[in-house]
């Protein structure tokens, strides 16, 4: 493969990835303006970010057997489509309760470009490369929360909310053209895959009773918890807080987002000493105590607004470490159903990260505690899980059984 190729695949691999993230991202700042037009809350308008995150998770499961049925390329077109009819009833949307319910229906359709980018990093490049491919994407998708904000609160300033909706749509026809006139078709349909619930719930148990798949995808997912607890959380910390207008939250926001992009970046160069199973056990430890660090100061009054966001960078750091190597360990010991493995790993970050943003509303309370507290607990079951169920991957390779490769 020619580094040209081999760029161009990643970017519209990494375009694939951020559409969920950029709709995420994007109109965030405009939280107070939606409440204003709607005469609701910053809070109830935060519901349509958790029944995105819902929609994401449910979504993540549907798509892994109709990618290993279909091929890669017909279930994304579909996906993409739904992701474009509901971004513009987002759009068109005059109540708080109808948005709600489209951005439950538009994270169902745009979640299918993240299954389909994830199991295609299996399909188009060696297993040796998918680490590093990860961290690639990484690159691509960190871009999301560095100018998704940014580009939202100056359109919610100078438009409307509205408009960051149009111009999501816009995004993903974009994407849709990329994928149908550009990327190959990597995956030949396995037809002989059966779409009746058992036989899908039973692709699902095979994936998830391997040790190594369910060491690093729960561990891992309890780890990038901590990205969506920070998403979730800032709008309330930094607007309702430390009363900061949308664009001086989405430049922060923007900064803050540097750290998960570079350790990610500096993850390839990791790789080059380390194995992703050194790198991992060392950044989950580190991420624990910078939460723990971070509940104490927030809990003893200590905190300052500049003393979160260095502790949110922190945080963020350690995600950027963790989650490509944990990805790549996921997904490792399989081959014919990469699909399958990639919705299961999928739905389960974006599953325990939806819970991790139902965790901070169930405080009730404005200040600090709530977004250290789902860190720090985060920090300390991905830690405890990874800890404890590693010993399954070490028992299984003693058994002769090595890495399984699942059919």
């Amino acid at each position: 493969m020619t580094k040209q190729r081999y760029f161009f695949l990643v970017l519209i691999l990494g375009s694939l990835t951020a559409l969920s993230p950029f709709s995420i991202d994007m109109y965030l700042p405009s939280f107070a303006q939606i409440a204003a037009t709607m005469h609701t809350t910053v809070e109830q308008v935060g519901l349509s970010l958790s029944s995105y995150f819902i929609g994401l998770a449910a979504g993540q499961l549907l798509y892994g057997p109709l990618l290993d049925k279909f091929g890669r390329k017909k279930p994304l077109y579909i996906g993409l489509s739904v992701y474009i009819l509901a971004s513009f009833g987002c759009l068109a949307s005059q109540s708080i309760d109808m948005l709600i319910i489209l951005r439950f229906i538009q994270a169902v359709g745009g979640c299918a470009a993240g299954v389909a980018s994830v199991a295609m990093v299996r399909d188009l490049f060696p297993l040796n490369e998918n680490a590093k491919v990860f961290a690639l994407l990484m690159l691509v998708l960190g871009a999301s929360p560095m100018l998704a904000p940014t580009i939202g609160g100056f359109v919610t300033d100078a438009f409307s909310w509205r408009v960051i909706f149009l111009i999501l749509a816009i995004i993903a026809a974009v994407i849709f053209a990329a994928v149908v006139f550009t990327l190959p078709n990597s995956y030949v349909p396995d037809k002989s895959i059966s779409l009746k619930p058992v036989p899908i719930i039973t692709g699902f148990w095979e994936v998830l009773k391997v040790p190594q798949f369910y060491t690093y995808a729960f561990s891992g997912a309890l780890s990038f918890a901590g990205l969506f607890t920070y998403v979730s959380g800032a709008p309330v910390v930094f607007m309702k807080i430390y009363h900061l207008d949308a664009k001086a939250f989405g430049l922060i926001f923007a900064g803050l987002s540097v750290g998960f992009i570079g350790f990610s970046q500096f993850n390839t160069l990791f790789l080059r000493r380390f194995r992703s199973e050194q790198i991992v056990p060392v950044v989950f430890i580190s991420q624990l105590i910078f939460a723990t660090l971070f509940l104490i100061l927030a809990i003893t009054g200590w905190i300052t607004l500049p003393l979160i966001i260095i502790m949110v960078f922190l945080q963020l750091c350690c995600v950027g470490l963790i989650s490509p190597n944990a990805s790549a360990l996921s997904i490792a010991p399989f081959e014919k159903n990469a699909g399958t493995a990639s919705s299961l790993l999928g739905a389960l970050q974006l599953g325990i990260g939806s819970a991790a943003t139902v965790g901070i509303s169930s405080f009730h309370v404005v200040n600090i505690i709530p977004l250290a507290a789902v860190m720090c607990g985060a920090g300390l079951l991905a830690c405890s899980v990874y800890f404890i169920a590693r010993r399954g991957i070490k028992e299984h390779v003693k058994m002769g059984e090595g890495a399984v490769v699942a059919h």
